[in-house]
């Protein structure tokens, strides 16, 4: 009887351990899944702000041309095809034909805004002079890309040279006319240069990038470089090819060619590094930006234009660089037009918009400051 008592007993707490055992079981699976409901309810909620924030960045709709430099080929390709899956109502193309034909076109109306390595100067920014504008409107010239010009060539065994301001001008004027020049030589002490000529590959259109380049050889090597900075090729001689490609591909396929191009086509040809006593840099982003962030505002321009006086004769960091603005109306005739351009030039100036051209172009990010006055600067674009 006792062992019998015992062993109810027994049965009684292991039915009672087991009892608890499930309680505490069933608890343990009623916490879990009241945390994955409000993990689930949490992770809807997201989805849902998300959606919410798609949508809000979705109102746009429409069709948005523009034209312009070659040099932003890259970053305006990427710019577009992010813009427009973040935005799907919206349709943005950009032509690269060069800043010339990206100028003209916001003068005669083809498109609604321009890409541009030079900024429209103050004599040419006047009112009633763009048809794509409203009548009474000038334009605002608006720094978004930034990136050196590469002095690029091809020579059989050589990937590298050096070469100062006065080399270069030298060499771009026809004045240094052979690879082995003592000038050249002079700067690239151990390297076996061949007793050939030098093939000048420039652009044939009329190019920001040549502007910029010419402007750097004008303040950098006077004596040597005696025309004016112009879009147009200066000098007589040399092979011309069409946009930043066209020059690119002149200078890969030929022999004892150079040429200059935006940094972004600069792979898979030899590269000039440029600087003076023993100093030369190689054409990086942050040394384009350095000296951007350095520079003034061009005195006498209309309100809201950030067009920009490039110091070209720093002796710190890769001297020759360009600014690409992108050019608009400081009023359109219709508030759609304006609100389809303040989108996308939103885009394209924030932080977001420049590491994407930083990563795809390798150009350098517009500083925080600047960035923050472009930003101004397109909030005052209305119709």
């Amino acid at each position: 009887m006792k062992l019998r008592a015992v062993a109810a007993l027994g049965l009684t707490a292991a039915l009672a351990l087991t009892a608890c055992g499930g309680d505490a079981t069933e608890e343990a699976t009623n916490a879990e899944t009241t945390a994955a409901a409000e993990e689930t309810s949490a992770a809807a909620d997201e989805s849902s702000a998300a959606a919410e924030e798609t949508a809000a960045g979705s109102d746009l709709s429409g069709e948005l041309a523009g034209m312009g430099s070659s040099a932003m080929r890259v970053a305006q390709d990427a710019w577009t095809a992010a813009f427009m899956a973040e935005n799907p109502g919206v349709t943005v193309s950009y032509a690269a034909e060069g800043s010339g034909a990206g100028r003209e076109g916001i003068q005669n109306g083809s498109v609604q805004f321009a890409g541009s390595d030079r900024a429209f100067r103050v004599d040419e920014n006047q009112a009633g002079a763009f048809a794509s504008c409203a009548a009474d409107s000038h334009v605002l010239n608006l720094p978004v890309y930034i990136s050196p010009i590469a002095v690029i060539f091809n020579l059989e065994g050589v990937e590298s040279l050096n070469m100062d301001a006065a080399t270069v001008a030298g060499v771009f004027k026809g004045d240094i006319a052979k690879w082995n020049d003592p000038a050249i030589a002079a700067l690239n002490e151990g390297v076996e240069l061949p007793d050939e000529f030098i093939t000048i590959v420039h652009r044939a259109d009329d190019s920001g990038t040549t502007e910029n380049f010419t402007d750097y050889l004008s303040q950098a090597a006077p004596e040597v470089w005696d025309a004016e900075a112009d879009g147009m090729w200066p000098y007589e001689g040399g092979q011309p090819a069409p946009q930043t490609d066209g020059v690119k591909n002149a200078v890969a396929s030929g022999q004892g060619t150079i040429g200059y191009v935006d940094a972004s086509a600069a792979d898979g040809v030899g590269i000039v590094s440029i600087g003076s006593e023993g100093n030369f840099f190689a054409p990086e982003p942050e040394a384009a930006a350095a000296a951007v962030e350095a520079s003034p505002m061009v005195e006498g321009t209309p309100e809201n234009d950030l067009a920009l006086e490039l110091d070209r004769q720093s002796t710190e960091g890769y001297p020759i660089s360009l600014v690409a603005y992108a050019i608009a109306c400081q009023n359109y005739e219709d508030q759609a037009t304006a609100d389809l351009v303040k989108g996308y030039l939103t885009f394209i100036s924030s932080e977001a918009g420049q590491s994407l051209a930083a990563e795809q172009a390798g150009s350098a990010a517009l500083s925080a400051g600047l960035r923050d006055q472009v930003a101004a600067s397109i909030e005052s674009i209305n119709a």
